[in-house]
């Protein structure tokens, strides 16, 4: 039989069903390849779009910028899964870029949407770091009047210090840097990098700190150390390069580096590429 009709038939045999999940694991991984308009052609001819789908939906107009489609698709998914940590995560973190991008009128209420969902996925589920971290991030940052504080930041930093250490000092030398502390900040820094000595983020942490006091000597012998603990990371050339172009040296070697991460295989946690092509030229390139 014809190797086109063979495929055929055995599209018939697996049902929609089938083909619709498929289609969602393709999407999948075009997503975690960073192809987000791919994922979305996939995803548009779906026949039906249910929670993941739209949770995927969602979180690819997000990487592709269009918050507002991205805050819509998510509603959607939060209604049809209203107990989905993972969703009410990513539908905060939609408002929390409208409200950056939005004028002063709906700015504020787009920010205490974020808010509000963000202490949504941490009561759904604690063990949500990535919604603990984002709840965080918004108390140290926003204004008391939109719901922020140092205060309710420390709270919830102590809430969590038993359940990742490293994090926890992390979120401690947030907090000294708030209060321009830069002691506290490098001695917090120290004790995440002790915490977790086998997480070269942690490392990085530091070796920026370290940069930004133009403290550069030791700075860089970090990030040869996060080098031999993740020689593969293609975080840590944008981070590395991103260090040397902040302090306007070695531009030469940060080129070398951003040239070497916009060729690597990203992945959704990794910076834009956006973003490296904006460090090129502030480098001088292009």
């Amino acid at each position: 039989m014809h190797v086109r009709k063979l495929l055929i038939l055995a599209m018939l045999c697996v049902g929609p069903g089938m083909g619709q999940r498929a289609g969602l694991e393709r999407a999948r991984e075009l997503y975690q390849r960073t192809e987000y308009q791919a994922a979305l052609d996939v995803l548009d001819g779906l026949t039906e779009k249910n929670a993941e789908a739209l949770l995927l939906l969602g979180k690819c107009y997000y990487m592709r910028g269009d918050f507002k489609k991205s805050s819509d698709a998510l509603e959607q998914a939060g209604r049809l899964a209203p107990y989905d940590s993972q969703t009410h995560l990513w539908l905060g973190r939609a408002y929390g870029r409208r409200a950056e991008t939005s004028n002063f009128l709906t700015a504020p209420g787009l920010a205490g949407k974020a808010r509000d969902r963000f202490v949504r996925a941490v009561a759904l589920d604690p063990d949500n770091e990535d919604a603990a971290d984002d709840l965080f991030e918004y108390y140290l940052k926003a204004p008391a009047l939109l719901g922020g504080g140092v205060d309710k930041a420390t709270a919830l930093a102590e809430r969590f210090k038993d359940a990742d250490p490293a994090d926890y000092h992390y979120r401690l030398a947030q907090l000294a840097m708030k209060k321009k502390d830069l002691k506290t900040t490098e001695q917090q820094l120290r004790l995440a990098v002790e915490a977790a000595p086998s997480e070269y983020g942690r490392i990085i942490d530091l070796a920026q700190f370290l940069a930004r006091q133009r403290r550069y000597q030791e700075s860089d012998a970090l990030f040869v150390q996060a080098e031999r603990a993740a020689p593969v990371s293609a975080k840590l050339l944008f981070e590395h390069a991103r260090a040397y172009i902040e302090a306007g040296r070695n531009l030469d070697k940060a080129r070398e580096l951003l040239a070497r991460y916009l060729k690597s295989p990203l992945t959704p946690d990794d910076p834009p590429r956006g973003e490296a092509e904006q460090l090129l030229r502030r480098a001088g390139a292009g």
